[in-house]
């Protein structure tokens, strides 16, 4: 694999290379806010902000070169020719495009393994868990940052692939029809896992069959001896036919990869790990249900990569930590936990965390604040009213901050034992737990995105006083 001038030339015919001097092992960024030193800065137009006005910060922070459209050439005014000395600089019609076939390019260089992973929820934390027993087994290996899984995220991450890794992972999110099979061209994977299917972005995917069926679109790529990794426990993904091998998880017998005998202790899940024919007991660190499945994926994969399962057993019982899924912190005032699950919310995630939440032993006064899920499109009424039901479900939790307009709904069939607040921002919300919450309480945080319970998190919590 060589990032030099003729690759450039060669992946994108319309360049124009003003300077050719490329830094070695060359990075890319298009945010001059997280750029690094040594990065070449992608200057995207957008509707708002247009990357092209960041050029001179981008050069000020140690950019190594920049990429830019043609038509904002202009932009190189302000510079001196001292200021560009050293720095690569290309024209191209258009970034955007111009990044995405750099990536494509630079996939098609690349021989390891490459691994997909999609899911209606569950993609990070499967990731994680991935890399952790790649670790444990000294596996060189790349990891896509974060939830990095748009077509630019793709494309930056792709493009930090080197000859040194043996296995590439990276996360694929989809909300609209058609996307997956476009990004699937993109990262082109040898091998890929859906994680499971449930009721999310309905607004731009349509029915759980139509979810379902573009999830699937990731093995679209495949070649013969290509391996799907499938939940097997979704008829939705069990019962379809695929033209390529199939490796299913699940709890049911009939999966290759198996949970057997789950019991759950407080914060603990205790089952046997069955993989093919060999059996072993663990305990993983965590009660939520959505780990185990998330488990059982990467136990998948790791299985189809050919490691032990010595190897396997030991790495998925450490535990696991990845911001805003179930992420334990200490509130800022008085003694309490607060678990941040706020990073999105589906009617799935949202039921899990409620469950593994009620399912915490010994701990004081219980609170849940949960916020609106959103782009569920016609449904969303049902589904904030099924909210409610949940909740009869969880005994311990004596008390409810609702936030957002949707769960407006969800107040209709709160369990009437319940004492409710409610509040139509996260701003509302932080005023109702400083004022109406008495200290030594236990809270939970669980909303889509777009509520902004994440800034509720930061404002009553401390990151540093993770409890795991």
């Amino acid at each position: 694999m060589h990032f030099d001038e003729p690759f450039i030339s060669q992946s994108i015919p319309t360049v124009k290379i003003i300077s050719s001097t490329l830094p070695r092992n060359p990075s890319f960024s298009i945010d001059t806010r997280t750029l690094q030193q040594n990065d070449i800065f992608v200057a995207l137009p957008g509707d708002s902000v247009d990357g092209h006005d960041f050029v001179q910060e981008a050069i000020k922070k140690g950019a190594s070169g920049l990429l830019i459209n043609v038509s904002k050439k202009k932009c190189l005014d302000v510079f001196s020719p001292n200021d560009l000395k050293n720095k690569f600089i290309a024209l191209v019609p258009d970034t955007y495009n111009a990044l995405i076939d750099l990536a494509k390019a630079w996939r098609a260089q690349f021989k390891g393994s490459v691994i997909g992973i999609t899911g209606s929820i569950g993609k990070t934390s499967t990731k994680q868990l991935i890399s952790t027993i790649l670790k444990e087994n000294g596996t060189s290996h790349l990891v896509s940052a974060g939830t990095q899984n748009t077509f630019l995220g793709i494309a930056l991450n792709i493009l930090k692939l080197r000859p040194e890794h043996e296995v590439g992972l990276f996360e694929i999110g989809i909300n609209k029809r058609g996307e997956m099979a476009q990004k699937a061209a993109m990262v082109n994977p040898t091998s890929a896992v859906i994680t499971f299917i449930g009721h999310s972005h309905m607004e731009g995917l349509g029915s759980i069959n139509d979810i379902a069926a573009e999830k699937r679109d990731i093995f679209k790529c495949f070649k013969e001896d290509s391996i799907g990794i499938i939940n097997g426990d979704y008829p939705l993904l069990a019962g379809v036919s695929y033209p390529h091998p199939v490796l299913k998880f699940g709890t049911k017998t009939t999966n290759q990869i198996q949970a057997r005998k789950i019991r759950v202790q407080d914060d603990q899940t205790h089952l046997i790990l069955k993989i093919y024919k060999e059996k072993c007991p663990i305990v993983l660190q965590t009660n939520h249900s959505g780990v185990l499945c998330n488990t059982l994926a990467a136990v998948a994969v790791a299985t189809k990569l050919g490691i032990s399962f010595s190897t396997i057993v030991k790495a998925i019982q450490q535990p696991l930590f990845v911001p805003g899924r179930f992420e334990q912190r200490q509130l800022l005032q008085g003694k309490g936990l607060l678990i941040h699950d706020a990073f999105n919310a589906s009617p799935e995630s949202m039921k899990a965390a409620l469950l593994a939440f009620d399912a915490l032993k010994d701990l004081n006064h219980k609170v849940a604040v949960l916020g609106d899920m959103l782009e569920l499109g016609v449904n969303s009424p049902f589904w904030h009213r099924q909210l409610g039901r949940v909740l009869r479900k969880t005994p311990s939790l004596k008390e409810i901050v609702l936030v957002g307009d949707l769960v407006q709904w969800t107040k209709k069939t709160i369990p009437v034992n319940c004492i409710v607040h409610y509040a139509a921002t996260w701003q509302e919300a932080v005023k109702i737990l400083q004022n109406s919450i008495p200290n030594n309480t236990s809270i939970l945080v669980k909303g889509s995105r777009g509520v902004g319970l994440c800034n509720l998190v930061e404002q009553i919590s401390s990151a540093k006083g993770l409890l795991k």
